[in-house]
């Protein structure tokens, strides 16, 4: 495989810090050409030193140390634009990473994309530009790398339907009854993946896999009806296609995301690595169906992906006004859903996206809408 150059951004996240790993291990396939973080300096000077990345930027200050060259959003996105790499990782939580991802798209860059925010906001703006730009979109969660896997090794017209698989998170195994008290640092304690703050909470919820239902949507051209959700536990299925004959077909491996991450950044050719193998002697493996009383969150995205236009984009922004207030003590684990449905209910909101603009203006009417319903509740 040709040497790749690459720039993650986010390098100081879960994302970022795995895919460093990755390179760790695979140096003479790739160089590091920059690196981006929010506020995580004295890291992202950490692991500029240990690559020799010259090129850095901080996103959510400004930094008074001359190595860091590029501050706050619009300096990420001079570095995205600046940056000859060959591949973008977009490590970046939330709804933040749109516009880096945009920027790394106009500038012709392959995308490998850990933001399923990027699509959920904007997925026909996001993939109309890729296509015109020539670039590909390579799926790094594990459950879209694995139905992104598969698709390679069937024709699409034999797939009928995707299947996600979702460990359950934190309160898997709660009564729906008790999830109205449970504290922040319950709802952190997932059961089998090391995440970020917000995707664990999101996990716990189901919002998370919502948020990729409407991802595979775009990525996939896959109506919502074929589309479909699997409580798995032991998370070692990734995700599976269903053929037209009935069978279905699985990715089964480690629940490590650097396996993902080094499928985007070699894609199309399959390395092998010195992360540990799943043995199948004494795996057991169980699936069930989502109980849509106790994760609403996950209907609340259908509900969202039918109506189209940017009832997903306010979905998320909803969600990660509500899921903010969960963290601050300002609302219970069971006021996310409610909030979501409110906001998504309180207008018509636009039945189509035409352009960035329109996206960033949708997106902070919606938080506006979600706060205010977040400040009668505290009245």
């Amino acid at each position: 495989m040709k040497q790749k150059k690459i720039l993650i951004l986010g390098s100081t996240g879960s994302i970022g810090i795995n895919a460093l790993e990755v390179v760790a291990e695979k140096r003479e396939f790739f160089q590091v050409v920059g690196l981006a973080s929010h506020r995580n300096e004295s890291l992202l000077l950490e692991q500029a030193t240990r690559f020799g990345v010259s090129h850095l930027a901080l996103s959510g200050t400004i930094s008074k140390d001359p190595r860091i060259e590029y501050n706050g959003l619009e300096g990420l996105l001079h570095l995205i634009e600046d940056s000859d790499a060959d591949i973008v990782l977009n490590g970046i939580s939330g709804a933040a990473g749109f516009l880096p991802s945009m920027k790394a798209i106009q500038t012709g860059k392959h995308l490998a994309l850990a933001n399923k925010e990027t699509l959920v906001m904007a997925g026909e703006l996001v993939l109309a530009e890729a296509r015109k730009q020539g670039v590909s979109i390579l799926p790094v969660d594990s459950e879209h790398s694995a139905i992104f896997q598969l698709f390679t090794r069937f024709d699409k017209t034999s797939i009928e339907a995707v299947i996600l698989t979702a460990s359950g998170g934190a309160f898997r195994d709660l009564p729906k009854e008790q999830l109205s008290s449970v504290t922040p640092a319950l709802a952190l304690n997932h059961p089998t993946w090391n995440m970020g703050t917000k995707i664990t909470i999101d996990s716990a919820s189901l919002a998370n896999k919502g948020l990729e239902v409407i991802e595979a949507h775009h990525l996939f051209e896959m109506p919502p009806e074929r589309i479909h959700v699997v409580i798995h536990p032991q998370s070692y299925v990734h995700s599976l296609v269903e053929t037209k004959d009935g069978n279905f077909y699985a990715q089964i491996g480690k629940p490590d995301m650097r396996i993902p991450i080094l499928n985007a950044l070699t894609y199309p050719s399959i390395l092998s690595n010195s992360i540990e193998k799943l043995s199948l002697y004494n795996v057991q493996l169980s699936f069930f169906e989502p109980d849509r009383e106790k994760y609403p969150m996950l209907p609340l995205a259908y509900h969202a992906l039918r109506r189209g236009g940017a009832y997903p984009l306010v979905y998320n922004a909803a969600n990660e006004v509500a899921v903010d207030a969960f963290l601050q003590g300002h609302l219970p684990f069971t006021g996310i859903p409610q909030l979501v449905d409110r906001t998504l209910e309180w207008c018509d909101w636009p039945i189509s996206i035409e352009g960035v603009e329109m996206v960033l203006d949708t997106d902070a009417r919606a938080r506006s809408v979600a706060q205010a319903i977040l400040s009668q509740r505290k009245e």
